[in-house]
Formats: C-alpha cells, sequence, structure tokens
C-alpha cells in the first residue's frame, strides 16, 4: 500500500509465528506481508483465531515473529534487545484496550500519567501532559474522578488519554469498543478518527464490528494466520 520510494511506517515481511513444538504446535501466522503508512486508520479484522491479534501484538513489540522481519521506519525490530524494544514501545507507540486497564484506586489525571512517569518525566511536566490529555479527548473537570465514579465510556476516553499523552506515532487499539453499548462505542470512534485526522496519528484497530471498521479508511481482513483482502476504501459512517 505505499507510495514508491517512500518507506512505510510500519512494514511486516513473511512473517510467521508458531506457538509450541510438535503435535501440539500452533501456527498463528503464515508468511504474513503488510506495509502500513504514516497517517493511515487501518482496521484490522477476522474471526477469532485467524492471527489478527498476534500480528497486533508483534507491530506494538509485545511479541517478536518466529520468522520473517518487522520493520519500524525501515529498522529491523529484530535486531533490537529487549531493552530497546521497550524503548521503541515507550516513545512511539500508544494501546488501548477492550478492558481500559485502569488502576481502579486511582485519579484519571494519575492513570494518565503513567507512561510519563515509566519515563521519569517531572511531575510538573507530568501533570500538564496528563491535564492537556484528558482535555483533549473531553475530560476536562474529570481529572480527579477515580473509575467508578466515570462511565464506560469516560473510562475508555481515560484510557485513549493515557496512550496518547507521550504523542505516539501509531495508536494501537485491540478491540476498544468491546465492552461499550452502541452510543459510546460511536464516541470512542469518534475521538479516534479526529485523533487521526487532525493529530496525523496512525490508528491500527482490532475490531470484529463492521459498523465500528467503518470508521477506518483501510481493511485488513485475516483467515488462517494470513492476510485475505487488503484495500483501501472510502469510509462508510453510519449515520
Amino acid at each position: 500500500m505505499t507510495t514508491p520510494g517512500t518507506t512505510p511506517l510500519l512494514s511486516l515481511a513473511g512473517v510467521t509465528k508458531r506457538y509450541g513444538t510438535g503435535a501440539a504446535a500452533f501456527q498463528a501466522l503464515r508468511g504474513v506481508d503488510l506495509d502500513v503508512d504514516a497517517g493511515e486508520f487501518v482496521a484490522v479484522m477476522g474471526p477469532s483465531g485467524s492471527g489478527k491479534s498476534t500480528a497486533m501484538n508483534i507491530l506494538g513489540c509485545l511479541d517478536v515473529p518466529t520468522a520473517g522481519h518487522y520493520l519500524f521506519r525501515g529498522v529491523p525490530v529484530g535486531s533490537l534487545d529487549r531493552d530497546q524494544r521497550a524503548r521503541l514501545r515507550r516513545k512511539y507507540l500508544g494501546f488501548v484496550f477492550q478492558g481500559f486497564n485502569l488502576l481502579a484506586r486511582t485519579s484519571a489525571i494519575e492513570n494518565v500519567e503513567l507512561p510519563l512517569l515509566y519515563r521519569g518525566e517531572p511531575a510538573a511536566s507530568r501533570h500538564a501532559a496528563a491535564r492537556r490529555a484528558l482535555a483533549e479527548v473531553g475530560l476536562q473537570g474529570w481529572e480527579l474522578h477515580t473509575p467508578a465514579e466515570l462511565s464506560g465510556g469516560q473510562q475508555q476516553r481515560v484510557a485513549i488519554a493515557r496512550a496518547i499523552v507521550t504523542e505516539p506515532a501509531v495508536l494501537l487499539a485491540d478491540e476498544p469498543t468491546g465492552n461499550l453499548d452502541t452510543h459510546r462505542s460511536h464516541e470512542t470512534m469518534e475521538l479516534l478518527d479526529r485523533l487521526n485526522r487532525e493529530q496525523g496519528i496512525t490508528v491500527l484497530m482490532v475490531t470484529h464490528e463492521p459498523d465500528m471498521a467503518g470508521y477506518a479508511r483501510r481493511q485488513v481482513h485475516f483467515v488462517d494466520g494470513t492476510v485475505a483482502d487488503d484495500g483501501r476504501r472510502q469510509r462508510t459512517l453510519p449515520r
């Protein structure tokens, strides 16, 4: 999908992933080729066991291929050691999960600050960045509320704020609307769409819901560990 002469932001080349050995071995990915350009919004779809989440884990440096190559901005990720991969995750990647993964007894602003705390940034800059991120997702005034005091949609917004507080190049979202009702799901997708359009954040989202995938400008379908269909398209936003 990359324009000739340009380097993809993310690139999988002949990537396979096998779990286990012998008769118990499971081949999750079977020679996947996938390029993602900076600024794209890609929905990754497929049935359970198709390999879509495994591919996302590799792209997020949460797993490594059994064979093949993963390149980030042209740099072979396989050549990096564990600490270097961790730095790549912290600096360039943001993650949003179906289950929110917020600390229950911690305020919204403290949850959002966590990635910056891990990076060793001083308290004043952490607070300021977290407040900006919460305002960006529409939660100005909710900074001191704990997850129990927030709706499911608000909790996911906190999770998105936490993902973007480091100003990542890529936002990896794994079923981000899976625990939300229809209205909150569309609110979340509209937020991801705005972050992609206005801030230029590349968004890769795993989803099994066609109406959520309609917000993306490209859909990649996995079947049995391979990319069965891959193409840019016009968005079909729900009315």
